[in-house]
């Protein structure tokens, strides 16, 4: 939200809104000239709005909304807006999947800048190359994220689509995968003839996403290099963990391409980036040298500091596939034992999920267990983080569960040894056990 009403400051609109507390993005849209009211209330519908814009997250119970409709003010959706806005761009770029949509948005975002592209940037965290969320540049290229969850992307309005992967996820609101791949379907069918799929073709039966539809498409994928336009062979990691391989580009070996950060998941993400960039006629080169210089997003793997010879890193991942993928990562990153405190997000998806949930979570050597971050649900599903600590110990992996963060503190001081790793994972407020720790 706060990317769209800073693309509208910019542009010259009159913005006001609300958030639940003060933050670093509400005080920078409060320099921009943003009116920010704290705490949601009718009041805070004021004389003069044309429109209101609202999240998937604002039920129809939000106070601000019921004034905007007894007012007979318009209202949007975030998607809608972010919708309307990509129609003024030539080259609008959306970038959707299950996992992974931040981290390639940045990895394509610094190609862009890197190619002198100016690209209009909006991604779903802080990029440190662009200074935020948001960057209002003036080429004919808007690149952004596409969120599925209550079908939001269905509003956008591409020329390229990335699908990265489509998997089970937001049950709260699709019914299963197959309701899911409709979704992704609908996504690609709004593609113009002239319009180009980027997609994984690891993705399970993925030609059932564009079969019958007028658009390009381009695949792309790790697993074999004679199927897919795009792949990747000899894959390696530095004493760093940073991770490189050969690019294969229709079953010939071109360049070597190097990243600044690690991971299988990561080599993936590139292979996207690169072919959208390419689409975009950026030269190899420069490919290189802006995936190179993209080091992460706030909470993507993100150091955060050493304390006591430990590491702390903290990463967003929150479903079982980004776990997985986190945990094998951090096995390439320098480290004695690697100990994870998971707070799980949403009782929806932790139950859904619980055994994946425990199969994940059991790559780490010591796992520890916060209470569930309800977010936008209030039902606890007669699940919880003891009973996960309990699954994951079954498996043989030392688990343990506490219900405040002080605990946790207290524990892992006792337990860690110069040398080990300490990933904070989840999607609530868990990062900020792992600042405490640094303090």
């Amino acid at each position: 939200m706060s990317g769209l009403a800073e693309i509208l400051l910019d542009e010259g609109f009159t913005v006001s809104g609300s958030d639940s507390q003060k933050s670093p993005l509400t005080q920078h849209l409060e320099q921009k000239g943003a009116r920010i009211f704290y705490g949601q209330k009718s009041s805070n519908i004021i004389d003069g709005i044309d429109c209101v814009v609202y999240t998937a997250a604002i039920r129809r119970d939000n106070s601000e909304l019921i004034e905007a409709v007894a007012r007979k003010i318009p209202t949007l959706t975030r998607a809608e807006l972010l919708g309307q806005l990509m129609t003024n761009y030539d080259t609008p770029i959306a970038v959707s999947g299950t996992h992974g949509k931040t981290t390639t948005t940045s990895m394509i975002s610094h190609v862009l800048l890197e190619g002198s592209l100016d690209p209009t940037i909006s991604v779903g965290g802080i990029l440190q190359a662009i200074g935020g969320n948001i960057r209002v540049g003036n080429s004919e290229i808007f690149l952004t994220e596409a969120c599925e969850y209550t079908n939001s992307f269905l509003h956008l309005f591409p020329k390229i689509n990335v699908i990265l992967n489509i998997e089970a996820d937001h049950l709260d609101f699709f019914k299963d995968l197959e309701d899911i791949r409709h979704s992704f379907r609908q996504f690609t069918a709004l593609l113009p003839s002239d319009g180009t799929l980027v997609i994984n073709g690891e993705i399970e039966n993925y030609q059932e996403i564009f079969d019958g539809l007028p658009c390009h498409v381009v695949t792309y994928g790790t697993s074999d290099s004679t199927c897919f336009d795009y792949s990747a062979e000899n894959i390696s990691y530095d004493e760093n963990g940073f991770v490189s391989f050969d690019l294969i580009r229709k079953g010939q070996k071109t360049e070597h391409i190097r990243l600044s950060v690690t991971g299988e998941h990561n080599v993936s993400n590139a292979l996207a980036s690169i072919a959208v960039a390419e689409l975009l006629g950026v030269s190899i080169d420069v490919i290189q040298n802006g995936l190179l210089s993209f080091r992460g997003t706030d909470r993507r793997f993100e150091y955060k500091g050493t304390t006591d010879g430990v590491t702390i890193v903290d990463d967003y991942a929150h479903h079982p596939t980004e776990i997985q993928a986190t945990l094998k990562a951090a096995k390439h990153y320098p480290h004695h034992k690697l100990w994870c405190v998971f707070q799980p997000h949403t009782y929806t998806r932790t139950k859904a999920f619980f055994h994946e949930f425990a199969e994940a979570l059991s790559h780490a050597d010591h796992v520890i267990l916060t209470d569930i971050y309800a977010a936008r649900e209030t039902d606890t599903l007669g699940i919880s983080s003891k009973d996960l600590a309990e699954a994951i110990q079954k498996l043989g992996t030392d688990s343990h569960y506490f219900s405040s963060f002080a605990e946790i503190k207290e524990f892992l001081k006792d337990r860690w040894n110069t040398g080990d790793l300490v990933i904070t994972m989840g999607a609530g407020d868990i990062v900020k056990l792992g600042e405490e720790l640094l303090k």
